[in-house]
């Protein structure tokens, strides 16, 4: 017979444990441990649950592993309606997600080492591994979790067992399987302050004795994803996004020597704009700078008036819409051409992803498992990256727009739609960004009774990347559209990356005694890229004017190739069955590249030019990302196995680490190697399951040390010239998006209201200590400390068989900076107006309240 609780009563209950509100549902070790072989039934521990990651590429035990991991249940995922990798922060202390952008389509973080989600050329630091495949682009984040198994975010280098792009760690994505019994489930949920609602299920069960299928499907559309400022121009007043994501699962099992799992999943992402939550900061100056072009003009460069109302973190973002006169003629084969272009900003995302994945036993103790992926990805969509402008433009001099006197620099078009409050964006894109990525893996798995066992494998992937844009980098035709086909763009571009990799690795771990085990590996890894450029349209004025290349022009390969070897070892010992203590050398490896960001101007006809060549070249190219370094720590479970807590103390040194900044006056991408990132800190974690029913606890903390430790010049000082004594030197300081300390608290409380009837409680804490948002100066804006609180009601049966749901994400609606940048063309010294300072802040999405109904039978 079960205690009930009323209600009164547990509310009450609910109002004390929040005073140590913690986060809900963590797989951390409390639920990671099996009971301990041969205890005897008064002995059993409290908690038997075992949580199982794949670490180390095969199923091991969350609290046997020798690393630092953050497990999240599926469970979690729905109670608190998670569903955008960015959600998942506030339980993962040192992680930062960014999803957005035209370039990479996402920007993660760990331990304050990242990537640029502005260039499609760049790997992620932080590795994707979905269902064992590792995915090249983040773009397959864009469309969020449907029907996950777990999530695993791994900490550090992980290099050994997952390649290339895990120089920083790795977040793991294991969606469901197919089920011995057929069963259903679907929930429903509405948003009510960006008004959108979630819609998702799946059927699974087997179709005979041997062969299983899962289906699932999600559907989020979202009306008020960023919300327009009323004043600003813009034909939407609030954009929007939408999200679907299907997946069929089959598994064939005709003997227990052999599995197969085969994944087929489509995306589809739409969304009014890549711009997403970005809005602008007034500066040091304090006045919403003007937008200035042709700024070699001095006083008679062209300004367009700024919209913005200072105020970039109101939630009401100030994007313009484009400029008539720019979005005239997209040229022919360009992403939006073609009547593609709808009036407005757009985005478009099409993911076809699949994997098969055979397990084979050979004998005994010998497993082969072969696991083979394939991708496919086209992403278009189109945005104006000055992200403000409102006419009437002018020239600062006073002089009118159309003026002979100044020749080709006459303004006619920009005049003929130059009407008082019209929209006046300028910088737009169209980027089509295509990949193709095929990837096998092989590994051979030995599971002695002996000391020594073993895996060694074999990876290959090709990748083919296709980036395809029309840009306004100068935006001629605010003079005039091209006089020879009538297109309103600078140029159109093209580039092709043909990507290969090989990649040998072998680990072996060896029981030196029943206690003390020690593994060890190495990964060897080769990489060759080809890249080309061609400008198949270029604006008559930009190369018969400036010089740039004419249409037509296309370079010779560029190639880039490298090679690397990533060893590992690490130290196991197991005091006792519930406590093990580790000490780990690791090494991580990021393939280097071919830039895609190179203007097509005079520089690029070096290409054509023998002796000249290679410099040219060496100009695109940016060297592998390494790190090299070790942690210590230990897994304890205590009391029975109702406490656990874990620690683990790191040190990494990250050389030639790979950035890309923006200088907003020349207009013009700076990709890089930092000479030396180095990492140090601490990661502590802790759960308890207290003497009181129905109650969890939950807790972590994070200490990170992230400083830049050599010479790392990241542009231009104020003279402008490259290489001067002036320019920015950021040794010294600490690497963007890195809190000294961060941490979270939570609890998980569930109480019997009736036979039938089940109420839930659950709520989060996580804070954040201040950090930098870029990494360009000393003074580059640093956001605050800041907390946010995640809070859960809900009523259902106790089986879980359906639940009903009261949820709210960050609660209090803090709004913070998640990264920033210059504003693009800002005022210099000689326009005749105030030198721009504005910046570009990208915030996060704010409060959402949630009502949620789920059902499985």
């Amino acid at each position: 017979m079960r205690t009930v609780v009323s209600p009164f009563r547990a509310a009450l209950f609910a109002g004390a444990a929040a005073t140590s509100l913690m986060l809900p549902g963590l797989a951390h070790a409390a639920d990671a441990a099996a009971p301990a072989e041969g205890a005897a039934a008064s002995d059993a521990p409290a908690t038997t649950e075992e949580i199982t990651v794949f670490a180390r590429r095969d199923a091991e035990s969350l609290q046997n592993v020798p690393l630092t991991i953050t497990a999240i249940s599926a469970n979690t995922l729905t109670k608190y309606n998670v569903t955008k990798p960015a959600d998942i922060v506030s339980r993962i202390p040192t992680l930062n997600v960014q999803v957005g952008g035209s370039g990479a389509g996402a920007q993660i973080s760990l331990r304050g080492v990242g990537s640029s989600n502005i260039s499609a050329a760049f790997d992620s630091a932080v590795a994707i591994d979905f269902d064992g495949v590792q995915v090249s682009t983040s773009r397959l984040l864009q469309a969020g979790f449907a029907d996950p198994a777990q999530i695993d975010v791994l900490k550090g280098p992980q290099s050994l067992y997952f390649g290339k792009s895990a120089s920083a760690g790795v977040i793991q994505i294991r969606t469901a399987d197919p089920t011995k019994t057929w069963q259903y489930g679907g929930s429903a949920s509405y948003e009510f302050e960006e008004k959108g609602y979630l819609v998702s299920g799946y059927v699974s069960g087997p179709l005979t004795d041997t062969l299983g299928i899962r289906v699932a499907g999600q559907y989020n559309d979202v009306k008020e994803y960023v919300k327009i400022n009323p004043t600003t121009p813009a034909k939407l007043r609030n954009r929007g996004l939408t999200d679907f994501v299907g997946r069929v699962t089959l598994q064939w099992e005709p003997s227990s020597d052999f599995t197969a799992n085969l994944k087929a999943t489509y995306t589809r992402n739409t969304n009014d704009g890549a711009i997403g939550t970005a809005d602008i900061s007034c500066g040091k100056n304090g006045r919403a700078d003007e937008v200035v072009l042709f700024s070699f003009l001095g006083p008679n460069a062209i300004a367009i008036p700024s919209n913005a109302d200072c105020k970039p973190l109101d939630k009401y973002v100030t994007t313009s819409d484009p400029s008539p006169a720019l979005v005239g003629r997209f040229p022919d084969g360009s992403g939006a051409a073609g009547g593609r272009y709808p009036g407005h900003p757009f985005g478009q995302t099409d993911v076809f992803f699949t994997r098969l994945k055979m397990d084979a036993k050979l004998g005994e103790n010998l497993k082969l498992v072969s696991t083979t992926g394939y991708l496919n990805l086209k992403a278009l969509d189109f945005d104006s990256y000055s992200y403000l402008g409102v006419g009437p433009a002018f020239r600062p001099s006073g002089a009118p727009l159309v003026l002979a006197a100044l020749g080709p620099f006459s303004a006619p078009a920009l005049a003929a739609v130059n009407a008082p409050g019209s929209p006046q964006g300028v910088g737009g894109s169209d980027p089509v960004n295509k990949t193709a990525q095929f990837t096998q893996e092989l590994r051979l798995v030995s599971s002695y009774d002996g000391p020594i066992n073993f895996q060694l494998g074999a990876f290959y992937e090709s990748r083919v990347i296709k980036f395809d844009t029309s840009q306004q980098a100068f935006n001629a035709s605010l003079l005039f559209p091209d006089p020879v086909t009538g297109n309103t763009f600078d140029y159109f571009k093209k580039h092709r990356t043909k990507t290969n990799t090989y990649s040998l690795f072998g680990s072996a771990t060896y029981d030196i005694t029943d206690k003390l085990e020690l593994t060890g590996g190495v990964r060897y890894t080769k990489e060759d890229k080809v890249n080309t450029i061609e400008i198949p349209y270029m604006h008559t004025f930009l190369s018969t004017v400036f010089g740039f290349v004419p249409s037509g022009f296309k370079t010779p390969p560029i190639k880039f190739n490298d090679s690397n070897w990533s060893p590992e070892v690490t130290l196991r010992y197991k005091v006792n069955p519930d406590f093990n203590v580790y000490a780990a050398f690791k090494t991580g490896y990021k393939s280097g590249g071919i830039d895609n960001s190179a203007l097509p101007s005079s520089n690029l006809a070096n290409f054509l030019i023998p002796d000249r060549f290679q410099a040219a070249a060496n100009g695109l190219i940016f060297k592998s990302e390494t790190s090299k370094g070790g942690e210590i720590g230990f897994k304890s479970q205590l009391a029975n196995r109702t406490i656990t807590f874990n620690a683990t103390a790191y040190y990494y040194v990250f050389n030639n680490l790979q950035v890309q900044n923006f200088n907003a006056t020349t207009i013009q991408f700076v990709t890089t190697n930092a000479g030396q990132l180095s990492t140090k800190g601490i990661d502590v974690d802790f759960s308890w399951r207290p003497p009181v029913d129905g109650l969890r606890l939950f807790g972590s903390l994070a200490y990170t040390n992230a400083k830049f430790t050599r010479d790392f010049f990241t542009g231009t000082g104020p003279d402008g010239v490259l290489g001067t004594a002036d320019d920015p030197n950021i040794r010294g300081r600490r690497a963007a998006r890195a809190p000294e300390f961060a941490g979270n608290i939570a609890f998980d409380y569930t109480a019997p209201l009736s036979d039938a009837l089940e109420l839930g409680l659950s709520g989060n804490v996580a804070y954040s200590g201040k950090y930098y948002t870029r990494q360009e100066n000393f003074t580059d804006y640093q956001q605050p400390a800041y907390a946010t609180i995640d809070a859960s009601i809900s009523v259902g049966a106790p089986d879980g068989k359906w639940r009903l749901a009261l949820v709210g994400n960050n609660i209090t609606d803090k709004i913070f900076v998640n990264t920033s940048g210059g504003r693009p063309f800002l005022a210099g010294p000689t326009n005749g107006l105030p030198i721009g300072d504005d910046e570009v802040f990208t915030i996060n999405r704010g409060r959402q309240i949630f009502i949620q109904g789920s059902f499985k039978f």
